[in-house]
């Protein structure tokens, strides 16, 4: 029971649609209706500018640490579970939340962040990898969901790398999170891969930093 509270809270603040808090709060409009029509941090980016998009983000990304980091914490001393077990948990359910959002129809973004969020709390150093696979797949094509969909496929492959390089192997229950973690996260981006797979995903060529160095000179 005490568990299942839990879950509910962490789902609730996972939940939370920053962008359209955001959207509406400063600039008077429903992003659902904007852009790509997804709840979610890039399109607040490309439809609100950087300004905006960014702590829009920034939030999302803190809804999964809060929940995950949090929330356990809260009645420790009454679960039965192990509390890494416990806050592994409750970052999924903050993920489904933001996806799934009851305030506002089920309609989300795609969970990126918030999973980021999660796993900076659970496994930071595997969280660290998907990061520097994020900015420099971002930074090489300016493309952000090619960046996520990578960044979350190398997630359970880092755990594992991390944990026979340190001969201390990993949980398998952390291993087998991250993997049906990274496959949910591809399925929220299946339309984004079939616009890949046609050239038809819109880049950001202003965070193609490597055109900076390969611009002519004036």
């Amino acid at each position: 029971m005490i568990l299942a509270l839990l879950l509910v809270l962490a789902y609730l603040i996972g939940a939370i649609p920053s962008s359209i808090i955001f959207g509406k709060l400063f600039r008077g409009i429903d992003i659902r209706e904007h852009g790509s029509g997804n709840a979610g941090g890039t399109n607040a980016w490309r439809v609100l500018g950087w300004k905006i998009g960014l702590p829009v983000m920034a939030v999302d990304l803190a809804k999964g640490a809060i929940a995950s980091g949090l929330v356990p914490w809260l009645v420790r001393g009454s679960l039965s579970l192990e509390l890494q077990t416990v806050m592994l948990l409750c970052g999924v359910a903050a993920v489904l939340g933001h996806v799934f959002p009851v305030y506002i129809g089920f309609r989300g973004g795609k969970g990126v962040a918030t999973a980021a969020g999660m796993l900076i709390v659970n496994a930071p150093l595997a969280a660290a990898c998907a990061l520097a696979i994020f900015a420099i797949t971002l930074f090489t094509f300016g493309i952000v969901s090619l960046a996520s969909i990578l960044a979350a496929v190398s997630l359970p492959v880092s755990i594992f790398m991390i944990g026979w390089a340190s001969g201390m192997g990993q949980s398998p229950f952390l291993l087998a999170l991250t993997s049906v973690l990274a496959a949910f996260i591809v399925i929220t981006h299946r339309a984004n891969i079939g616009r890949l797979t046609r050239g038809e995903e819109r880049a950001f060529p202003k965070l193609q930093l490597w055109r900076r160095f390969t611009r002519p000179r004036q």
